[in-house]
């Protein structure tokens, strides 16, 4: 797409004029670095396992990390969604969700912005407050782990087992580009999960595939994947 091949080119551009880059997820971050040398850049994680990173060459960028106080459960999806719906995805970092405390990272310019903006996360009233950064430095990504039966590798297979629906519904979401396989759009039903590789569906969350752990006696797949929180 020409907006991720602006990103790409301006991020570069950017970090070769001592200045920093917007958010990056691991494919920006893969796609960007490969185009530089170690000595361009450095890396900053806003805390200890941030999937999200920003590049920076001379000074720290300028981070804010804000709190979401809300009575209601929220969910990861509706966060992003009401917060897109402000600003876009590369001033956002990572959403956290740690038990009932709901956490986001921004740029600090646009902090003002949304404390003042986002009042509402699907039907529910919030209020937005600035923390410390220093109070999730080394908070580490949460996950729930499960261990399910497939006849196949196939990710078409296994997103329907994960989300119990049949493999044709699974198809329409792929066609409805629907699903990310490692930050890219997956465009065939037919692509074997890889260990490690990280996956999405629209509505229902983020999924890292682990590994095969056994075969049954009847030739099926244990295998073992986690979901994150």
């Amino acid at each position: 797409m020409k907006q991720d091949i602006y990103k790409i080119d301006n991020s570069v551009d950017r970090l070769l004029k001592g200045k920093n880059t917007l958010f990056l997820d691991a494919k920006e971050f893969k796609i960007i670095t490969s185009k530089l040398k170690k000595k361009d850049y450095k890396i900053y994680y806003p805390y200890k396992t941030s999937e999200k990173v920003i590049l920076y060459k001379q000074e720290l960028p300028s981070v804010s990390l804000l709190k979401i106080k809300c009575y209601q459960k929220l969910k990861h999806n509706e966060i992003l969604g009401s917060i897109l719906n402000l600003i876009s995805s590369s001033y956002i970092g990572d959403i956290i969700i740690d038990d009932d405390n709901y956490y986001f990272y921004i740029f600090s310019e646009l902090k003002e912005f949304i404390k003042n903006n986002l009042s509402m996360i699907g039907k529910n009233k919030v209020t937005i407050e600035e923390v410390e950064l220093k109070n999730l430095e080394n908070y580490e990504r949460k996950f729930e782990e499960f261990e399910i039966i497939v006849s196949s590798l196939r990710i078409d297979h296994v997103l329907s087992k994960i989300i119990k629906t049949n493999r044709e519904k699974v198809t329409d979401k792929i066609k409805n580009k629907e699903v990310l396989v490692n930050f890219e759009i997956l465009n065939k039903s037919t692509y074997i999960l890889k260990e490690n590789d990280v996956f999405s569906i629209r509505r229902y969350g983020k999924y890292k595939f682990i590994k095969k752990i056994s075969i049954t006696k009847k030739n099926n797949y244990v295998i073992k994947y986690l979901k994150y929180i």
